[in-house]
């Protein structure tokens, strides 16, 4: 019997753990197996195979029961979910739905989940741009959250390396507000896109107007058709999962380049409960995860941890992970842990019409999504009555307009010719939040999901510093769109909830300051020297990017030094 118990801890041993299978857990799994760690990687839901689990990705519009509509019950029995714009028919099997994984809502959150192998991977925007030191600096700057123990100079070089893998297309636009990449032929914008911007770089000192940057291979190079992947498409219909491996995802890049190494074990189904911190080695062990389908409780062991849960998820592991040195959780010496969360701030919008070049349109799909504004507010100093700054998106297009009066061979004749609309004109602003202590999440004492955990609260809400900031953005994008004669201007605010976003940060914050923060600059807890944390939950501040390919750069840097580390014995 001890020899069988010997064994069987053996079996569940492992060199590093990775919690979670999405953005970062699928870098940190390619990083350390490619390094030679024999690693387990878990994840809660079930798993997704590249191309054999995509189910919708090839049918037709008339080959859905509901011609991509989710019916009525289910759009009425997930009022939180329904609220994400790609949750449709051709999608929801990505979703988590609204009572699958209850939480508490101390204030309206939209909290949208993808619990599969892969993650929201399969999900996201896929648009990806750099921080530079205008966004590190922030909060030295203006003092609010902690400074950033880490500038651009430090990332820098994992940017490159992140992206020469995922394949990024862009356009090296030589600003120092958003700095250049490893990229691929840009996705260029349309003539109305480009109009605006040669009229907003004429007219505007410091305001540019680019071609967004994305996770798409627009012409692959070698190490994607090494990965399988192939030239992205142009199809848009990348929330249903991509048979090309056309946009970078977990499942269809780093998850199988991970276990082509032979060196990856990969275990869906896995809640897990906490991590086991030994008292007298002074270190984490191992995690204890339940099995979503048994509900047993199984224990893995290894030498480090990666904690890349997502952001809200990897606070309730990190909360949830107590014992006599961390009696409020793991690695929480100093008290912030859960708190200073923070998002990206969607809440405002503006369109608009266009007279100009009626003799053109478009054809095809633009996967970039056509047009980014980087930020231009209190970059070189601070000009404004708020903190931080927004960036935008900004699109143009034309649609098809068909008349639907008539009856018989005319009504037939009415919807086959049509006319083509004006140009339309939109944008959406991205602000950045500030990180504050009022905005935080812990763990309910009391009541718990059907896996024994603690149900999250979550109390996260918008400020007087995110109305002032949108406030901005609306009179700034109104008055560029009339300089630049587009006409019936609209703005709007649809009060959507923090959280539908999905660009929830913090928590788990780095920091110089172990009394003021989880983490140093290697994205390590202070004070568990072989667990490491590199996605959303690791951000001191937002800026106003979106963070995915930053989660990549923490995470390949974080494994390097990790390793390192092991090997040296220090870890």
């Amino acid at each position: 019997m001890a020899n069988l118990n010997i064994d069987s801890v053996k079996e569940r041993t492992f060199d590093a753990i990775v919690i979670g299978s999405g953005m970062s857990g699928g870098w940190a799994a390619k990083e350390l197996t490619g390094k030679g760690l024999k690693t387990l990687m878990l994840e809660r839901g079930r798993d997704v195979k590249h191309n054999k689990d995509y189910p919708t990705t090839n049918l037709y519009p008339w080959e859905f029961p509901h011609h991509g509509q989710l019916p009525n019950d289910v759009q009425e029995a997930n009022p939180i979910v329904n609220r994400c714009y790609a949750f449709g028919e051709d999608a929801a099997h990505f979703f988590v739905k609204d009572k699958e994984h209850p939480y508490i809502q101390e204030k309206p959150f939209d909290w949208i989940r993808g619990y599969q192998v892969g993650g929201k991977s399969l999900l996201w925007a896929r648009q990806t741009q750099r921080w530079s030191d205008f966004d590190f600096e922030g909060p030295a700057r203006d003092g609010f959250a902690v400074d950033w123990p880490i500038r651009y100079k430090d990332i820098a070089p994992w940017y490159s390396y992140v992206e020469k893998f995922a394949g990024i297309s862009g356009n090296k636009d030589g600003l120092a507000e958003l700095p250049d990449g490893e990229f691929l032929p840009a996705y260029p914008l349309n003539d109305v896109e480009d109009y605006f911007s040669k009229h907003v770089k004429s007219t505007y000192k410091n305001r540019h107007v680019i071609s967004a940057r994305c996770a798409h291979l627009s012409k692959p190079n070698q190490i994607h058709l090494d990965q399988g992947r192939s030239q992205c498409q142009s199809r848009t219909l990348c929330q249903r999962g991509c048979p090309f491996g056309g946009y970078f995802s977990a499942n269809s890049s780093t998850i199988p380049w991970a276990l082509r190494s032979g060196h990856l074990t990969l275990r869906p189904f896995s809640v897990v409960e906490s991590i086991i911190y030994d008292e007298k080695l002074g270190k984490a062990t191992g995690v204890r995860v339940i099995d979503t389908n048994t509900k047993e409780s199984i224990d893995y062991f290894a030498r480090i941890i990666f904690v890349n849960a997502a952001a809200i998820n990897t606070n309730l592991v990190l909360l949830n992970s107590t014992s006599h040195r961390f009696p409020n959780g793991l690695g929480n010496d100093s008290g912030v842990l859960g708190k200073y969360v923070a998002f990206h701030n969607y809440s405002a919008h503006i369109g608009a019409e266009y007279d100009g070049f009626k003799d053109w349109t478009t054809d095809g799909r633009n996967p970039a999504g056509g047009g980014y504004i980087p930020r231009f507010r209190n970059v070189y100093k601070q000009e404004t009555d708020f903190l931080r700054g927004y960036a935008s998106g900004f699109s143009a297009y034309r649609y098809q307009e068909h008349k639907y009066d008539g009856v018989g061979a005319g009504l037939k004749e009415n919807m086959v010719k049509g006319d083509i609309s004006p140009w339309h004109v939109g944008s959406h602003m991205m602000g950045e939040t500030i990180p504050k202590e009022s905005n935080f999440v812990s763990l309910d004492p009391k009541q718990k999901d059907e896996w024994g955990m603690p149900l999250l609260r979550i109390s996260v809400d918008y400020d007087d510093n995110d109305e002032k900031m949108k406030k901005d953005y609306i009179e700034q994008l109104t008055e560029m769109f009339t300089t630049a004669g587009f006409k019936n201007i609209k703005a709007s605010s649809n009060h959507q909830a923090p959280g539908l976003d999905i660009h929830e940060m913090g928590g788990a914050r780095m920091g110089n300051d172990p009394k003021t923060s989880i983490l140093n600059k290697w994205n390590q807890v202070h004070a568990c020297k072989n667990v490491f944390v590199t996605d959303g939950a690791s951000m001191t501040s937002t800026s106003c990017q979106n963070p995915s390919l930053t989660y990549m750069a923490f995470t390949a840097r974080a494994v390097d030094y990790a390793v390192s580390e092991m090997n040296k014995g220090n870890v």
